[in-house]
């Protein structure tokens, strides 16, 4: 983004949701004056540790006009996953329409509905989420309040996800034929239709079937089945599903902080991953998907052992 946009010490870029800064450190290590919007007292605090500074409220319009004020409007305006996250939506456009300077440029990312519809990414339906967003609805959302998308990437993050480019709306930057073929893909793929959503529940109940039956039938055989990544994720699946400990005895996460305490719901102990080393189990079921390379590549001492990976979504499969 510095080349692309051919930012300067005397360009100005702002992140809201900045979390711990391990994106803006670099635009303080290229000395491009940054700050960072973060209400979450631990993670400021250690984005200020990297000599970044950080406001410590919930970003919406009012602050935006505030920090508008007091000079702090962006060249770049930055939002990493919080867009889904925010209640509302609409003050939240408006305050990033407020924040961005004339001639300046607006990322969103945030993670694909199509996605989640044609991968049957359930799971991913969890608290932490207001909105499940399309292009389409982003567009309608930022063209209200005077802003204009002219360019979109897709990810492969969070299981496939949207990085939207945009600008004031009465700028002449020309719209990419990106921004065209990724509309034109969601409506192919009925994003617009009822019958897409009316179809999902039956797509939903396929994955919780079958991974019932899996956990049963190696229950029957007298196989070992543990599961690794107690993430929200995971939560939801298990739970959906009616899993508790006598079908999955324990989830292994590599946090400490998580490790001791159980599953939300389902009760399942959370436990170190160094219990699979001491006792591989016959399966490992990878609740967070979206990591199951990365996963099975860090435990791929114990494939020697025999163990086997599986994941659930988008459908049952061994790794």
């Amino acid at each position: 983004m510095i080349d692309e946009l051919s930012l300067t010490s005397k360009s100005h870029v702002v992140e809201i949701a900045a979390n711990d800064g391990y994106l803006l450190k670099n635009f303080v290590a290229a000395e491009i004056p940054c700050l960072g919007v973060e209400p979450t007292a631990g993670t400021a605090a250690a984005a200020e540790s990297l000599d970044i500074p950080i406001i410590r409220e919930f970003f919406g319009s009012e602050l935006a006009q505030q920090m508008r004020g007091k000079g702090q409007g962006a060249d770049l305006l930055i939002g990493n996953n919080v867009l889904a996250h925010v209640p509302d939506i609409n003050d939240f456009c408006r305050g990033l329409k407020y924040l961005l300077n004339p001639g300046g440029t607006l990322t969103l990312e945030f993670p694909h509905l199509l996605q989640l519809l044609l991968q049957v990414q359930f799971d991913t339906v969890y608290h932490e989420h207001f909105s499940y967003l399309s292009l389409q609805t982003v567009q309608r959302m930022l063209a209200s309040v005077g802003l204009r998308v002219f360019h979109v990437e897709s990810l492969a993050t969070h299981g496939g996800s949207l990085r939207v480019f945009a600008c004031h709306a009465d700028e002449q930057r020309p719209d990419t034929l990106a921004v065209a073929d990724c509309l034109y893909q969601e409506a192919v793929a009925g994003l617009h239709q009822l019958n897409l959503y009316l179809e999902f529940q039956a797509h939903v109940d396929r994955v919780k079937n079958s991974l019932l039956s899996f956990l049963l039938t190696q229950y029957q055989a007298g196989k070992t089945v543990a599961a690794y990544g107690a993430a929200a994720k995971g939560n939801t699946l298990l739970n959906y599903a009616g899993i508790r400990p006598d079908l999955l005895p324990y989830v292994c996460d590599a946090a400490g902080s998580k490790q001791g305490r159980f599953m939300p719901g389902s009760h399942i102990p959370i436990l170190s991953p160094e219990v699979l080393m001491a006792n591989p189990p016959d399966f490992v079921l990878i609740l967070p998907w979206n990591l199951a390379d990365e996963i099975s590549h860090q435990l791929a001492h114990l494939r020697a052992a025999g163990t086997r990976f599986v994941v659930a979504v988008p459908h049952l499969e061994f790794l």
